[in-house]
């Protein structure tokens, strides 16, 4: 009996997920990225910096992707790394695997909702971003609970619009394009490039990563997949080829459009971009603060479908409580799952003193935390892959990482640079994310009677 099944009387998540639709769900759940959190990188490693390691992590998210759909075609599950490190490493694997996600995926939607809250503050001063951050979790909490049909159908509708807006903004900008704007003191600062420029290329890692952070959430939408097989490759691919043309398009024009050094700690550099170009009163500027809204809602949205399909599969096999694994019996989501991770994201809108660690905004934080639980389980992933090409050689694998092993090589070589200097750079915020994962390891420990029971039930 599978674990799913053996949970109890709810019934199982439904295969409803199309092509189209997980295309839309790999766009959707980065493309925020496009909009905000990439431009603090500026203000470390300046234009010129910052665009040679967004093209370093560029190259690295699609070498890991090309090795990562090799594993989600092989084993279409739910809680995709967590099953796959499970597969790998037995259960302590599946539980480094499964909270570094559940970090990446809870703790990316409070920026992407503050960054809501900062475009609506252009358009409405009189709207406070945290109150609107807020609503826009009750909203998208509850089109995730009323099904993932439409949610999925609504997520492409959001990041086709989001990609239209975007090359919007390129069009809208480029007759005040400059590039003597963009390299203007585009190495940290500094005209010409030094040896000193180095380190706040290497800091700027986080602010690059969120270009793409997040990508891998379609995994988590496996088991919905009508034939995850054929749908996810062909999804993947043209997902990272999109989003990795629009982060250089969109990084280019908007340091080329006046002043960057303005847009380097901000939450909406977009539309301050356009501003420079066709002033405050502009009805472009308008649409795009209205048009931007819909990138930032596709991930948000996208987001709370991965972080719950995350809690959900770690509490069916009893790594949560098994209070969260209940599937909602009229419209078949998760919906305990959506709503515990919804409260966390809330809270931490307003913990602002203890998530201003060094200095940095509360959205630079926020940001970092979700990028280290990503690059940990980039690197679980990585391993397992190699692990599972020796331990199962016979396993079906619909989908087969090209040039093996150079690409998930490039992939896991790619992700320990970017965790060492992160670590080295954000020592505190590594500190709190050492601290959830030891705390949920305390829980793991806890709850292996339930594992070891659920286990023989399986076997039955």
């Amino acid at each position: 009996m599978k674990a799913h099944q053996a949970s109890g009387a709810a019934p199982a998540l439904q295969q409803t997920l199309g092509t189209v639709q997980l295309w839309g769900i790999a766009v959707g759940l980065v493309i925020s990225g496009e909009y905000f959190g990439w431009s603090y990188g500026w203000a470390s490693a300046g234009t010129l910096g910052f665009t040679i390691t967004a093209l370093f992590i560029a190259a690295m998210y699609t070498t890991f992707i090309f090795s990562f759909t090799e594993l989600t075609t092989s084993i279409p599950h739910a809680g995709g790394p967590f099953a796959y490190s499970k597969r790998a490493f037995g259960p302590l694997g599946g539980y480094l695997a499964g909270a570094a996600t559940l970090i990446e995926f809870v703790f990316a939607p409070p920026a992407i909702a503050l960054a809501i809250g900062a475009y609506l503050n252009v358009q409405f001063p009189a709207v406070d971003p945290k109150t609107a951050a807020v609503g826009a979790y009750l909203v998208f909490m509850t089109l995730n609970i009323v099904g993932v049909q439409i949610a999925a159908s609504f997520e492409l509708l959001m990041a086709l619009l989001a990609i239209f807006e975007l090359l919007v903004f390129m069009g809208v900008v480029s007759p005040g394009f400059s590039m003597a704007n963009f390299v203007k003191g585009g190495w940290s600062g500094a005209d010409n490039f030094s040896i000193a420029s180095i380190p706040g290329m290497f800091a700027a890692i986080p602010f690059a990563i969120w270009f793409f952070l997040a990508i891998e959430g379609v995994a988590m939408a496996a088991e919905e997949a009508k034939d995850p097989k054929r749908s996810i490759p062909i999804a993947y691919i043209t997902g990272i080829i999109t989003l990795v043309l629009l982060a250089i398009g969109v990084m280019v024009f908007a340091g080329g459009a006046g002043d960057w050094t303005k847009l380097s700690n901000i939450n909406d550099p977009l539309p301050q971009a356009m501003k420079a170009i066709v002033g405050e009163n502009s009805n472009w500027l308008h649409m795009l603060v209205w048009l931007g809204l819909f990138g930032l809602i596709a991930s948000f949205h996208g987001i709370i479908l991965g972080y719950s399909r995350q809690i959900y599969a770690l509490a069916r096999e009893a790594y949560l409580p098994r209070y969260f694994a209940k599937i909602h019996p009229r419209f078949h989501t998760p919906h305990r799952a959506i709503i515990a991770g919804g409260v966390v994201g809330i809270a931490a809108i307003f913990s602002d003193e203890l998530i201003k660690i060094g200095g940095q905004t509360l959205t630079a934080n926020i940001v970092t935390m979700s990028v280290f639980g990503a690059i940990t389980m980039y690197i679980l992933s990585m391993l397992s892959l190699f692990k599972l090409r020796r331990s199962e050689p016979d396993m079906v694998r619909p989908f087969r990482a090209p040039f093996y092993p150079v690409f998930p090589a490039i992939a896991l070589a790619g992700a320990a640079v970017c965790m060492a200097t992160m670590i080295y750079y954000n020592p505190l915020i590594f500190g709190v994310f050492t601290a959830f994962m030891a705390g949920g390891y305390a829980f793991f420990l806890s709850t292996r009677r339930s594992r070891q029971e659920l286990a023989l039930y399986d076997a039955v």
